[in-house]
């Protein structure tokens, strides 16, 4: 038995590192930012002990668990110091410059000096070639979301950023809550989805649209919060409490990391709310123990790999969709990792009886522009089950990974997902072995 688990590890591994995993959650902690915060009296602002870094240990980790590239950001809290901001990003460039393709890096910023950050943003991205921009998810009170951080949001949409999130300790905060139950235990997902919600209700994403924000922590409370606010919000619009909330526009501009607590059912309820696209591996390296990562790694690809709808997402959620947010080049496809072949997959919805005829006529829009406007959409098939109307099955047909992958990006496609997000109560998306992949491919030839 021990030996058939070394073997299946094993495996794992190498399939792992010739797939170049991206890990987009991981921290960099320096020498200066631990003084700093000593100094300050700081160093437990967040209920809990830094913990030790070191590039040589990362590296290990990483070639250990089969992680080719890690993105780097800032740890809580945040310096109060400009300065020290400023050495910790030229030291993550130092990094990425030093170990080429293993480390990339978003640039913290001195705020809530809302200049002051527009001016770091600014040299990070063009002088030290960051690769995006991490903010917390509050600076002294300063959540976002605000309206004085639109002017730091149009620079970064003028650069087309990436935004990595990340929760801080909030503002205010309960210090016996705080000791009762530490801050990661639970209060950081609630400030995580109390930032974005912010955002969200302040159209932040829709009104900067070349900007991509990654949300921490497997999207914290969004998949609950979210269903919440769309039926909230005619009420509290009616009393002028919000303003219209672009859903579409905001929540295409939002992506996830897996980092924490994980598991299929966590995927699937995180699909209610994005798109397979916007899925992202994440470790919190260092602040869990190497060998805990190692094993919690090895337990997703082990899901991806075992669950039927979740298995065409494996490499789209461990490399691919990273590499794309990124602008990173992504390795050839060839025939023999399947990438030119076919995809064929029987979409199994049940959708909430109320809201029937109003997905149907969604669904049929999409299908129908879909098959028109995209070369590569082969078939999709909308079906209503004789017994029971609310069983919907799409047979979905694609030409190629790439050209699934482009499907999901189009328009029309991102309408449909977001518009129906609180019409479908299940989703499962098998994907199918042709049994007879030559004369499948006759069939679309065929002239009645």
């Amino acid at each position: 038995m021990k030996l058939k688990t070394v073997l299946v590890l094993t495996m794992f591994a190498l399939s792992t590192m010739a797939q170049g995993v991206i890990d987009v959650h991981s921290h960099i902690i320096t020498p200066e930012f631990i003084s700093a915060l000593a100094q300050e009296g700081r160093l437990m602002d967040e209920g809990f002990p830094l913990p030790r870094y070191g590039v040589e240990e990362h590296l290990h980790w990483m070639d250990q668990a089969g992680v080719q590239t890690s993105v780097l950001t800032l740890a809580a809290p945040q310096p109060s110091s400009p300065a020290v901001i400023r050495q910790t990003n030229e030291a993550a460039a130092r990094l990425k410059k030093e170990h080429p393709g293993r480390f990339l890096f978003c640039a913290a910023l001195p705020l809530p000096d809302v200049d002051a950050a527009i001016g770091e943003a600014i040299y990070a991205l063009d002088t030290l070639k960051a690769d995006g921009i991490k903010l917390a998810t509050n600076v002294q009170g300063q959540y976002l979301g605000s309206p004085e951080l639109d002017t730091l949001f149009a620079v970064l949409n003028a650069r087309h950023a990436v935004v990595i999130l990340h929760p801080h300790r909030p503002n205010p905060v309960n210090g016996q809550v705080m000791q009762q139950t530490p801050l990661a235990m639970q209060e950081y997902l609630s400030e995580t989805t109390r930032a974005v919600a912010n955002m969200i209700t302040r159209n932040v994403m829709a009104r900067y649209p070349d900007v991509k924000v990654v949300v921490p922590h497997c999207g914290a409370y969004l998949p609950l919060a979210l269903p919440r606010m769309r039926s909230l919000a005619p009420v509290m619009q009616a009393n002028k409490m919000v303003g219209n909330i672009d859903w579409e526009g905001n929540l295409a501009g939002l992506y996830y990391d897996l980092a924490g607590a994980h598991s299929p059912e966590v995927i699937r309820l995180l699909l209610s709310i994005t798109t397979p696209d916007h899925l992202l591996y994440g470790s919190d390296y260092p602040y869990v123990a190497p060998q805990v990562l190692t094993t919690s790694l090895r337990r997703m690809q082990g899901y991806l790999t075992s669950e039927p709808d979740l298995a065409p997402l494996r490499e789209m959620i461990l490399h691919s969709n990273a590499e794309r947010l990124l602008g990173l080049s992504a390795p050839q496809t060839t025939a023999s990792t399947g990438g030119d072949k076919m995809i064929v997959r029987i979409a199994e919805i049940e959708v909430y009886p109320q809201y029937l005829e109003e997905y149907l006529a969604i669904a049929n829009e999409v299908d129908r522009l879909s098959v028109e406007r995209e070369p590569g959409v082969i078939c999709l098939f909308p079906m209503q089950s004789a017994e029971d109307s609310t069983q919907i099955r799409i047979l979905e047909i694609y030409a190629s990974d790439d050209a699934y992958q482009q499907h999901l990006k189009t328009e029309h496609f991102q309408h449909y997902k977001q518009g129906t997000l609180h019409m479908v109560k299940s989703l499962r998306l098998p994907t199918m072995q042709p049994l007879d992949p030559e004369t499948m491919t006759k069939i679309f030839t065929k002239i009645r």
